[in-house]
């Protein structure tokens, strides 16, 4: 199993970060895995919801097939997904208000046999993307 995470305080309120976290249409201008949604994201964003995604993942193609675990209006995403070689991906997107400003951490975890044959590379470059992520959604909601 490799476990990533990436935290930052963005200065902007919750609201607006779950506004660009939730805008399926707009992924690509902040998530850096990301490269599209052949079915264009969920059809309504709840708990239970299902979706395919197009990602890259150490410079790889891959395809996942995610689950809305948990779901906390403003607050939490939490997705489970099955990708390809038998991987499974979870990803944890929550946002903390603090006054004016917002802590957004993102966790990761992969498990699966691949994961163990590329563990170090692929925690490395899933910690890099995720803070590539982080400032990319900051410069989108801050002034």
């Amino acid at each position: 199993m490799a476990e990533v995470s990436a935290e930052a305080r963005i200065e902007a309120p919750a609201e607006k970060l779950w506004a660009r976290l939730t805008d399926f249409p707009s992924y690509g201008e902040w998530n850096a895995t990301h490269t599209s949604f052949p079915g264009g994201g969920p059809a309504e964003l709840r708990t239970g919801a299902t979706y395919e995604e197009n990602m890259k993942l150490m410079g790889f193609p891959a395809e996942v097939a995610w689950t809305v675990g948990e779901l906390e209006e403003g607050r939490l995403l939490a997705t489970r997904g099955k990708g390809p070689m038998g991987v499974t991906l979870a990803m944890r997107y929550a946002l903390t208000p603090e006054g004016a400003g917002t802590t957004m951490r993102i966790d990761g975890e992969f498990t699966g046999a691949a994961v163990s044959l590329m563990g170090g590379k692929l925690k490395d470059s899933a910690t890099a993307a995720l803070q590539e992520s982080l400032r990319r959604i900051a410069g989108l909601v801050t002034p």
